[in-house]
């Protein structure tokens, strides 16, 4: 069933209550998430992408019960990735002719992903369409936000700004816009999605932010590809972006740990103690890798202006928990964050200087040769793990 935008522009999408986990395995959605295609009936007919491919066939049937698929004039695929376009093989049947709009990038992906050659027609930022009534459409390429092929779409007099996968979230909600829905919720959502997604992409992204400022569009409406649209005071989640893109941290410092028989679960539990001695206004998390969500503990890590990381020491190395979470934080690209090392071990002792190393090679700045206990902390290293934390919160 449609549901009105705006005027003569509807939500046409999917809502997928069940949805765990993205990105094959990568991104875990606890809230579910949304597919948001729209649908444009001006004298012009326009499909702005699909939803996921798993509920194509669903996605068609429903899109022709609200209007002869062949009254749609033509598609714009703002992006390639299959959330997406999933559903553009399944509606090409019945309309195999129709012109698809997306970026010469996005041509690739689509050519790559489904092995067909659509009526492909590239756009580049600035490109117009007329679709009646006074109204036209405006390409702005988001180029690596967060794949080449991205861009956006601008509706004029109407002033929605179709972004894709930027200013999103992953919730699933009947209710179509953010101020229908939990704000706790939404915002929570709002920065995992940053965090996990674009924060390797802060310098380009600080630049398109300022390129979509430049082009002076008013906005009225930001109708994204996943949960829920922006219509009360849509700019906001704009400039929560600018905040997050420009190296962002809080007054937090996040404790992360793996443990085998507990022993560096204590020394976490101390150095905490210790930073929370030292700086009663620092918030302090303490989070074990086995037993949390990484793509939380991801936010955490967005959020802290240091990490401590945690590991026994096992084979002459770290637990392959924390190895794996420290190249995920690589991957992210971190700025400006500092790092601390601990752990427990029984014979040979070597976490600590690995994870130092691999700290420093993922982008953060070590700020101490980290701390170490031979076996289970007794009283006295529990005081001394104290000291550390209190010589974090001092560094």
């Amino acid at each position: 069933m449609k549901k009105q935008v705006k005027n003569n522009v509807f939500w046409v999408g999917k809502v997928d209550w069940e949805l765990r986990k993205f990105h094959g395995d990568e991104y875990s959605t606890h809230k579910g998430s949304t597919y948001n295609s729209y649908l444009i009936q001006e004298e012009k007919t326009v499909l702005i992408d699909t939803v996921w491919s798993p509920f194509a066939e669903e996605f068609v049937e429903n899109l022709a019960k609200e209007i002869d698929l062949n009254k749609i004039d033509f598609i714009i695929a703002n992006h390639g990735e299959v959330d997406h376009s999933g559903a553009l093989p399944a509606l090409m049947k019945h309309i195999p002719n129709k012109p698809i709009y997306c970026t010469a990038n996005a041509v690739k992906s689509l050519r790559g992903q489904y092995h067909q050659d659509w009526n492909f027609q590239v756009v580049k930022t600035g490109d117009k369409i007329d679709i009646g009534n006074g109204k036209e459409l405006i390409f702005v390429e988001m180029t690596m936000l967060h794949w080449p092929d991205s861009m956006a779409t601008y509706m004029t007099q109407d002033n929605i700004l179709f972004s894709n996968d930027a200013f999103g979230q992953h919730l699933a909600t009947e209710k179509l816009f953010n101020d229908q829905v939990d704000q706790c919720d939404l915002f929570n959502e709002s920065i995992k999605y940053f965090a996990n997604i674009l924060t390797p992409f802060n310098p380009i992204l600080r630049k398109k932010l300022g390129e979509i400022t430049a082009l002076n569009l008013p906005i009225e409406i930001i109708a994204t590809s996943h949960g829920v649209i922006w219509r009360d005071n849509p700019l906001q989640i704009v400039e929560k972006y600018v905040q997050w893109a420009n190296d962002y941290q809080e007054n937090q410092i996040t404790i992360i740990y793996d443990t085998m028989w507990n022993g560096t679960k204590k020394l976490a539990e101390k150095i905490a103690e210790g930073i929370g001695l030292a700086d009663p206004d620092v918030v302090v998390k303490v989070h074990n890798l086995a037993k949390s969500d990484q793509n939380d503990l991801i936010t955490e890590v967005f959020k802290s202006k240091a990490v401590v990381i945690g590991s026994p020491t096992f084979s002459n190395s770290i637990l392959h928990s924390v190895a794996g979470f420290i190249h995920l934080m690589k991957e992210l690209k971190f700025k400006g964050k500092k790092a601390a090392a601990f752990g427990c071990y029984g014979w040979s002792g070597e976490s600590v200087k690995v994870i130092n190393e691999l700290m420093a090679n993922a982008g953060f700045e070590v700020v101490s040769e980290g701390f170490r206990h031979q076996w289970y902390p007794d009283a006295d290293a529990q005081i001394s793990a104290v000291e550390f934390g209190k010589t974090i919160a001092k560094l």
